[in-house]
């Protein structure tokens, strides 16, 4: 960890000399930027290896920083942090691309377990792991997905979610287990979560959404990836 760049993005100058502090004291060094604005220049010219980033500040939000950094196509692992606690604001984050969401007030402590958890997560595999499921081919090395030999465009966590569906593909796998199973006991946003991430998957898959063929829902339990995906049968009963 010693290594370990992090940009804080936060208008809240106290809170940024005290995680600022804290981390460092753990090996984690901080870079903060004030506000949205100077947050998006620091990462065009310097390289991190993950974004703290505050929700409420004036100018540019939090959430349009982040919905900035994941257009230019950067996979960097951000932690939204927020004093907002309602549901709606933590998907809404998570919808635009954050890998992980802590609501303020939280400890140091808490937050440095996060971090940590989320650079071993986004860390290349030690062996060349793949996977290939009903068109699908997993580089877990890479931490890479694509879909008839082109790169899907998806977030850590939603990566997490598919590869847990992929390794248990023809298998129902139960709604309220399936942050657990994707290693994300992390995410604790309500039960819209997966909702709202496989629909995003579906999406991103070209899953008709009245119909999917690949993410298939049963009713009242869970999600089943189909192990095959044939145009003219239905691959999964």
């Amino acid at each position: 960890m010693a290594e370990t760049r992090v940009l804080l993005i936060d208008d809240d100058i106290r809170i940024a000399e005290l995680l600022s502090s804290f981390l460092q004291q753990n090996g984690v060094l901080v870079e903060h930027a004030s506000d949205g604005q100077l947050g998006l220049r620091r990462l065009d010219g310097s390289s991190f290896d993950l974004v703290l980033l505050d929700v409420m500040m004036p100018g540019i939000d939090g959430l349009e920083v982040c919905r900035r950094i994941r257009q230019r196509g950067s996979r960097v692992p951000i932690i939204m942090l927020t004093a907002r606690g309602d549901e709606a604001d933590r998907v809404v984050g998570l919808e635009l691309g954050a890998d992980d969401y802590l609501a303020k007030p939280f400890s140091p402590r808490e937050l440095l377990a996060r971090i940590r958890a989320l650079l071993r997560r986004s860390q290349p595999a030690p062996e060349g792991e793949r996977l290939t499921i009903a068109g699908l081919m997993f580089d877990v090395a890479s931490r890479r997905v694509q879909l008839d030999g082109k790169d899907v465009d998806i977030t850590g966590l939603q990566y997490d979610l598919l590869l847990a569906l992929a390794r248990r593909a023809g298998r129902v796998v139960p709604r309220d287990a399936l942050l657990s199973l994707a290693g994300r006991d992390d995410v604790t946003v309500g039960e819209r979560t997966v909702d709202v991430h496989i629909s995003h998957l579906r999406a991103r898959l070209g899953d008709d959404p009245k119909s999917p063929r690949r993410i298939k829902t049963v009713r009242g339990v869970g999600y089943v990836l189909a192990k095959e995906v044939d145009g003219g049968k239905d691959p999964v009963e």
